[in-house]
């Protein structure tokens, strides 16, 4: 049995010095005095701030500060109005938004339909649930200056579900000019119309992000419930501080030098959970999957045969002890479309669950031509809930017979290198880990990495699989439940077939706070910062 090394409370001196000065550096360029801060050290430093860019959900949780929705999800998993309003027609191929009254960009230019169809054929070239519902679109045009049409096809039952999606892409709504940036390309501003405006100026990679309340701002009247109703913002800043060093922030939290830590080491949970002073609290009661994916395009993973063989190789118990260790916290989970849930299975998952295909792993790779080529498996070493997944699996494949090159980095160059298609020896990748909320693959729609699209589109590591493509249409169409629940277990074995992906298990991660904080609100896409309040 491989042993993952666990993080350790009291860090080595010279990287605690390093990491107090880093959080003194940050903290004395914070706010005036009088201005009321929330000051939050997130799961992971910000630094690719294009939400329709990457999938990283520390971009999203800055696309919430920024942007806004023209729908939102909210706590009973049904679809709100928030930037806009709908009918659909009798026929139910055409449905009409039409944007509230109030709606500014943060350059006080107004919010257009124009904006709006632009921004959501952006979103529609990227996000899965988007490509679908533009499979099913004949157009999207403006009407006037406050409405605009979505006609279809054919009748799609999950257009508002899609455009109301809580997670990763999230439809944000920009300026045309911003929407309308080439594919592959960043936009160049952070031009929202959400509660808060972004911080040019102050923006510090690897030190600080900031927020500040966006006066102009119109809440809606209804109470925040998730990502939907009123995001009413209660204080004039939100500072989001990089300490790379864990111990340093659970600290600051401690002393009262930070309000709010979004992803604590597992193993520290209990200590904060003693201190009067702090709440800790999962505020993503659905929890997370988290995954590996191979890169489908250069050897060794080009090989269906070698991906069976390293699919077998993976025993999920060994990961999840690594990454979370307290059972209480974690499940081990085969279901591509998460366990508890009406679409789960655990058909395929049998060595994954109960770790026992090792020996069937030395024998699918003997018979698979393997060369020996090595697994260049990036490996994050500064975020929490991704640091141990890359160095189980690796000596996993290892004891199977694979060569593995594990290359330590940090998260946003993952999120940039993943992006690559280039070689693995011209600084491309054969194996990634991620985490998913559930909300993000809870069934064969929105599940990012369920796709078969290849590189028309396909997330990264394009898989090609026309079968899960034409499985997926069938399911887009079918209103039955039952029926729905059928083509998803197809689509599951197929997954399980090509390994499409790896499905590791679910967690849970609790977030802590000090108790001068309140109004801190739950969701599938949390943090976010509106509704909360600060006491002195």
């Amino acid at each position: 049995m491989f042993h993952f090394s666990r993080w350790k409370r009291s860090a080595a001196a010279s990287n605690a010095t390093l990491s107090a000065l880093a959080l003194s550096a940050a903290l004395a360029l914070s706010a005036p005095v009088e201005a009321k801060t929330i000051t939050a050290v997130m799961h992971s430093d910000l630094r690719v701030i294009d939400p329709g860019f990457t999938t990283a959900y520390i971009t999203r949780d800055h696309g919430y500060m920024v942007y806004d929705t023209l729908l939102a999800t909210d706590a009973n998993f049904k679809i709100q109005p928030q930037m806009a309003d709908w009918k659909v027609s009798d026929d139910k191929l055409t449905y009409t938004f039409t944007l509230r009254d109030g709606l500014k960009w943060h350059d006080g230019a107004p919010v257009t339909a124009e904006d709006c169809v632009a921004s959501l054929k952006r979103w529609g070239r990227n996000d899965s649930m988007g490509q679908k519902l533009m499979d099913f679109t004949a157009s999207i045009e403006p009407i006037d200056e406050k409405s605009f049409a979505l006609k279809l096809k054919e009748p799609y039952g999950l257009v508002l579900e899609s455009i109301g999606k809580p997670s990763s892409y999230v439809p944000f709504m920009m300026p045309k000019r911003l929407a309308e940036t080439p594919p592959g390309q960043q936009i160049k501003e952070q031009i929202g119309s959400g509660p808060f405006k972004f911080v040019q100026s102050e923006f510090q990679p690897g030190v600080k992000s900031v927020y500040v309340k966006n006066t102009d701002y119109v809440p809606r009247k209804e109470p925040a419930s998730w990502t939907a109703g009123g995001k009413v913002v209660k204080v004039d800043r939100v500072e989001w501080i990089t300490m790379a060093d864990a111990q340093t922030a659970v600290n600051a939290l401690q002393s009262g030098d930070i309000d709010f830590m979004e992803n604590p080491s597992f193993d520290i949970l209990p200590v904060l959970a003693a201190n009067p002073d702090i709440n800790v609290e999962t505020l993503n009661k659905l929890g997370f999957q988290t995954l590996g994916r191979m890169n489908f395009l250069f050897p060794p993973f080009d090989n269906v045969k070698v991906r069976r063989a390293a699919l077998k190789a993976i025993n999920q118990k060994e990961v999840l002890d690594a990454l979370v260790g307290n059972p209480e916290y974690y499940r081990l989970c085969g279901a591509f479309f998460v366990c508890g849930t009406p679409l789960a299975t655990e058909e395929g998952s049998e060595s994954l669950v109960k770790g026992n295909g090792l020996a069937e792993a030395k024998k699918l790779l003997a018979e698979s031509g393997y060369d020996g080529t090595p697994v260049v498996i990036m490996a994050p070493g500064d975020v929490v809930t991704l640091k141990a997944q890359p160095i189980v699996v690796a000596q996993q494949l290892r004891e199977a017979g694979f060569k593995v090159d594990v290359q330590a980095t940090d998260w946003q160059t993952v999120v940039t290198r993943r992006t690559s298609q280039k070689p693995p020896k011209e600084g491309g990748w054969n194996m990634f880990f991620t985490n998913w909320v559930g909300a993000d693959v809870v069934n064969p729609i929105v599940n990012f990495s369920i796709g078969g699209r290849g590189k028309n589109g396909g997330w990264f590591g394009w898989a090609e699989d026309p079968k899960i493509e034409q499985l997926k249409d069938t399911f887009a169409r079918s209103g039955s439940p039952d029926e729905q629940k059928k083509i998803a277990a197809e689509i599951q074995k197929e997954a399980y077939d090509q390994v499409i992906y790896v499905p590791l298990g679910q967690y849970l991660a609790p977030s802590a706070w000090r108790k001068s904080l309140s109004g801190v609100l739950d969701g599938p896409a949390t943090p976010i910062f509106w509704n909360i309040d600060k006491s002195e």
